[in-house]
């Protein structure tokens, strides 16, 4: 019986490890069909790839979310290397990425409910998005002014679009933080519609 208690376990645990591996093959991949979006500087990409860390956290837990969001950004760091931003992209979009997916599958963990996903991924949009500013304002954006020509030169690119911008801080605000709120929201919308005919497929049979 004890025998029997293991091997279920042990199928289950490899399942989860084969299911990982192909949704952060998925991420990948859509994390490299990353696009500009309109009244953004173009330095700033938009990619969809958040959808599949939320339906590994909701499907097999937080944990195989965080995995999948790191999995995708240290392949993308090993084949685009380090560069003059010590990759600091890929670090910030882990960051971000990994809070997002498990705030909302801690959430979902302990409310196993269509409601209960709106709530984690209304929450997780916000977490997502209020973490990104501290982030980039005392980290990441430092880190771009040493590698593209000093602080002006960053501010540029927001001048060239709204010439009244004053700061980097305001910056962020004006531009930053409502583009990852909509971005954040748009991995919500599109996990929240393909979640439950995938959950299946993932689980094996089992809603």
């Amino acid at each position: 019986m004890t025998n029997t208690i293991e091997r279920k376990h042990s199928l289950f645990t490899t399942r989860k490890m084969v299911l990982t591996a192909m949704m952060s093959a998925v991420a990948i991949v859509i994390y490299y069909l990353d696009f500009p979006v309109p009244f953004m500087p173009g330095f700033i990409k938009l990619d969809l790839s958040n959808v599949i860390s939320l339906v590994a956290g909701f499907s097999m837990g937080p944990v195989a979310g965080v995995t999948v969001c790191l999995i995708k950004n240290l392949v993308h760091l090993v084949i685009k290397g380090f560069g003059t931003t010590m990759g600091i992209g890929d670090i910030f979009d882990f960051v971000t990425s990994a809070v997002f997916a498990l705030t909302a599958g801690l959430i979902y963990l302990k409310n196993k409910t269509r409601k209960g996903a709106v709530i984690s991924c209304l929450i997780g949009v916000v977490v997502f998005t209020l973490i990104s500013l501290p982030l980039n304002y005392f980290i990441v954006y430092p880190i771009y002014f040493k590698a593209y020509g000093g602080e002006q030169a960053i501010l540029g690119a927001y001048k060239a679009i709204r010439p009244e911008t004053g700061s980097i801080f305001e910056a962020l605000c004006i531009f930053n933080l409502p583009f990852t709120f909509v971005k954040g929201v748009l991995c919500a919308l599109v996990t929240m519609v393909i979640y439950k005919p995938l959950s299946p497929i993932i689980k094996g049979g089992k809603d």
